[in-house]
């Protein structure tokens, strides 16, 4: 099924405003936390700090060579442009999720053509105990999952519901 270019600009505005959302408070943050390098308390759960993640999630892969940063960036990209696409059919809360997991993994990937690493500065602690260090992006990539889990679950449950009462692929 061919698709109208409008439609493909519109597919891609929530990617558009994550991406932007992701760039701003990293410029943000390497001006006023990673020279010098300094920590600010915003709440009693949350800091924002400088880190840089060599790696993906949680910093894994971290120590995976010199060609990493370039795999990784290459599937993000991938990812960015490949998701809303197969996604464009999807029920809509399904669809917002993917188109803003795409713009997360645009936004990293940008970090790692810019940098060789992503940019990391929100810190949410309880005591002592950090979860690891994240940005913007990152967040679009959780939320964009959860939506279409969400979604999922939804469809799921009407399926189910409409199998009970006879109005379900008509097989049964």
């Amino acid at each position: 099924m061919p698709v109208r270019t409008e439609g493909l600009l519109r597919l891609f505005v929530p990617v558009v405003v994550v991406v932007i959302c992701d760039l701003l408070t990293k410029q943000l943050a390497l001006s006023f936390l990673f020279v010098p390098p300094r920590s600010i308390e915003v709440l009693p759960f949350l800091n924002l700090v400088p880190v840089w993640n060599t790696g993906i999630s949680f910093g894994m892969l971290s120590n995976m060579g010199e060609y990493m940063p370039f795999l990784l960036g290459g599937f993000a990209f991938a990812v960015g442009v490949g998701l809303p696409l197969y996604a464009r059919h999807w029920e809509r809360f399904a669809r917002l999720g993917a188109q803003i997991m795409a713009g997360g993994a645009f936004g990293n990937a940008l970090d790692r053509v810019f940098y060789g690493k992503v940019v990391d500065f929100i810190d949410i602690y309880a005591g002592q105990w950090h979860w690891p260090a994240f940005n913007v992006a990152d967040m679009a990539i959780t939320c964009g999952a959860g939506l279409i889990v969400l979604a999922s679950i939804k469809e799921s449950r009407q399926q189910r519901s409409g199998d009970e009462t006879g109005e379900g692929d008509g097989k049964g």
